[in-house]
Formats: structure tokens, C-alpha cells, sequence
């Protein structure tokens, strides 16, 4: 494990200090080559998502897709749609409640970019959880945020704050960023003391947390040009034993 070589740093990393960030071309290194090849097309998914209604701030800045898999032994297994909940405890100001959000895209569930990162996660995330804790399969949600500000009111990528999602292990992957400003990470302690910050800023940018371990947030974005559209784009995965 060497400085020069942060994809083999990572689980180390993860490991020693309860998060770790992964700069695109370490995470390019992790993914299937054929599988990148098509990364335009996954991307682009992105440009047809539906609008978050379950904003308790009143906000219309974010568009969202979800889907929800079994992921072991037997491999990668869509379950059937179901709705995203929290419990107020990790999300105080959208939980509570069952959201049912738009599904992914049946050829996105399918597709080779998320599928190879979808095993990535599975590999690193089995590994680091002690054998006798390991679930024969793992609960796994993915979420596509959209995060658009506008001349009127900034987006949050995380309007509920500093938090844990309630989850065991948690990817945050960066997919587009466009006339964008700010958009910091920040890594806490559970006693909520800062950690560590850092931006996601190039496509494959990635963020792992251990969830049980630490809180993390992102700050307000804004358009650079008010006059331009702005978007923030993100995959979210999350692994939970059943």
C-alpha cells in the first residue's frame, strides 16, 4: 500500500479512519474498461430524472431515480420497486415516511458502468466487515441525484444537514458537475468534530464512508453564471445487512 497508489490505499484507508476519498483515476483504475467505454451513455441518464416531491424545505432543486438490489454470492439481483424510507433518527427533515421515488431506468439497472461498480463496492465493503458479520447478501440501494440551483435559491445536496444515512457502508460518486460552485464534502466524528473536507469536482470522484462511524455533509451550490443552466449529478449507493 503506497501514497503514489490510492486504489490500493483505499481499504486501508476506509479502514483506519472511517471514510476515504478516491480521486477519479484511482476509481477508473477499480472499473471494467469495456464497461467505461460506455460512460456517455450512462452519464446521460442523468438528463431524465423526476422531481423529488418529498422536500419538507418547500425545495424543487432536486431530481432523483432509485432502485434497490440483492448483491452476494449469487450475484446482482434487481429487487422489486419499493419505497425509500429513514427513520427521523438519521433524516430529520425528510424521514419518517415511505418515498416513493421514480425507478431507475431498467437499461441503467442494467448497465455495465453500474454493474462494475456495483461489484466494486461489494468486494471492498464485504471485505472490510468482520466474517462473522457478513450477510449472505446485502441490502443495496442506489440513488441518482440531480442537485439544479437557480438565480433564486441555492441547491442542497444534502438539505438535511451533517448526517448518517443508516446504512453500514456508503459510495457517493460524482457524475457530472456544470457551472457549479462550491459543493464541499465534509467527514465528522460521531461527536460531530471535522474529520477531514474535500470536493468532488471530475467525473469518477469518488467518496466511501463507513456509516456507522462517521457523519458527512456537502454545502450549498450555486451557479457560477446565473445566466447558464447548473447542475451537480451523483450516484449514491449504499449497502445495509438485512
Amino acid at each position: 500500500m503506497t501514497s503514489d497508489d490510492p486504489a490500493s490505499a483505499l481499504p486501508g484507508l476506509l479502514s483506519h479512519q472511517g471514510y476515504a476519498f478516491l480521486p477519479a483515476t484511482a476509481m477508473r483504475s477499480m472499473l471494467d474498461p469495456g464497461a467505461l467505454a460506455r460512460w456517455d451513455q450512462f452519464a446521460a441518464s442523468w438528463d431524465h430524472l423526476g422531481l423529488d416531491r418529498y422536500m419538507a424545505d418547500g425545495g424543487r432543486y432536486r431530481r432523483r431515480r432509485h432502485a434497490v438490489f440483492s448483491i452476494g454470492r449469487a450475484g446482482i439481483e434487481r429487487k422489486p420497486h419499493q419505497p425509500h424510507y429513514q427513520s427521523r433518527d438519521y433524516n430529520a427533515l425528510n424521514g419518517g415516511i415511505e418515498r416513493w421515488f421514480t425507478p431507475v431506468e431498467d437499461q441503467i439497472a442494467d448497465h455495465p458502468v453500474l454493474l462494475s461498480i456495483l461489484s466494486v463496492c461489494h468486494r471492498l465493503f464485504d471485505a472490510l466487515t468482520p466474517p462473522g458479520g457478513r450477510p449472505e447478501a446485502w441490502h443495496v440501494e442506489i440513488h441518482q441525484f440531480r442537485i439544479e440551483p437557480d438565480p433564486g435559491q441555492d441547491g442542497q445536496p444534502t438539505p438535511e444537514g451533517l448526517h448518517r444515512d443508516g446504512v453500514d457502508w456508503v459510495l457517493v460518486l460524482l457524475v457530472s458537475r456544470e457551472n457549479i460552485g462550491s459543493g464541499v464534502t465534509s467527514i465528522h466524528d460521531l461527536q460531530r468534530r471535522e474529520l477531514g473536507s474535500f470536493t468532488l469536482e471530475r467525473p469518477l470522484d469518488a467518496a466511501f464512508v463507513d456509516d456507522g462511524r462517521v457523519y458527512h455533509g456537502v454545502t450549498a451550490i450555486r451557479a457560477i453564471d446565473p445566466a447558464r443552466p447548473a447542475h451537480r449529478d451523483v450516484l449514491v449507493v449504499t449497502f445495509r445487512r438485512q
